[in-house]
């Protein structure tokens, strides 16, 4: 008998396509999470009519709709728990919660962002990345915690950077990358294998890593930083 799937709400404020990502993993039968739910503060944003398509309880708490952001966050821990959500999963979603809120979810709620972080906090991430010079960029997933993008990390994936990128392409290539990640990680969490302790994450059944992403490639067949170490200028 498989185990029950965990009651997973996701949050957007825009087109959804993490949101598409995780709902595309969540369709195999193994898969440790469910999506029951979809909120956005923003009426508008096209993620909804995914949701709506895909017959998942879809509803809009705008902020605008209420006095402050204690009075809008007391609305989504009302919507959270009428959902029975044991998981939150932010995609996209572009509001700051109050720290009230995020202690009600710690543990529980999980964001993805576009950079390697520590690195890149906040928005523009791509350009920032462009403009240090970075030949290395990549995505997130983390912990929530009331600090802006400072919550324990569970997973990153990197990507290279080419001297040819711009803007619009570089975001393209981390945005299909998060695409990936984020059901990684939503695994992970919704498993037990990923669990915050404090300030940081903590794992159990995850294998470390191995091998390295170089940019620009050296050469073919350098496939480690110790392959890299052995070559000649």
């Amino acid at each position: 008998m498989s185990a029950r799937k965990k009651r997973t709400v996701v949050m957007i404020s825009g087109r959804g396509s993490n949101m598409a990502s995780l709902l595309e993993a969540t369709r195999e039968d193994q898969y440790p999470a469910e999506i029951v739910g979809v909120i956005s503060n923003r009426s508008g944003a096209p993620g909804l009519e995914v949701a709506r398509r895909a017959g998942i309880d879809n509803r809009v708490i705008a902020q605008d709709d209420f006095a402050g952001g204690e009075a809008h966050d007391a609305a989504i821990h009302d919507a959270l728990v009428d959902m029975q959500a044991e998981i939150v999963c932010l995609a996209g979603y572009m509001r700051i919660f109050t720290a009230g809120f995020v202690a009600l979810w710690e543990g529980r709620m999980i964001n993805i962002h576009p950079s390697l972080l520590p690195l890149f906090r906040g928005l523009n991430t791509h350009r920032r990345a462009l403009e240090a010079g970075m030949r290395v960029h990549g995505c997130t997933v983390h912990f929530v915690t009331a600090g802006m993008d400072e919550g324990p990390i569970i997973t990153q994936a990197a990507v290279p950077v080419h001297a040819e990128d711009d803007e619009a392409s570089l975001t393209a290539r981390v945005l299909s990358t998060e695409h990936l990640l984020y059901p990684y990680a939503l695994r992970l969490v919704a498993e037990g294998r990923a669990r915050m302790d404090g300030a940081r994450t903590v794992y159990s059944g995850v294998a470390p890593s191995s091998g390295a992403l170089i940019s620009p490639s050296p050469s073919e067949g350098v496939v480690d930083i110790e392959s890299l170490a052995r070559m000649t200028p």
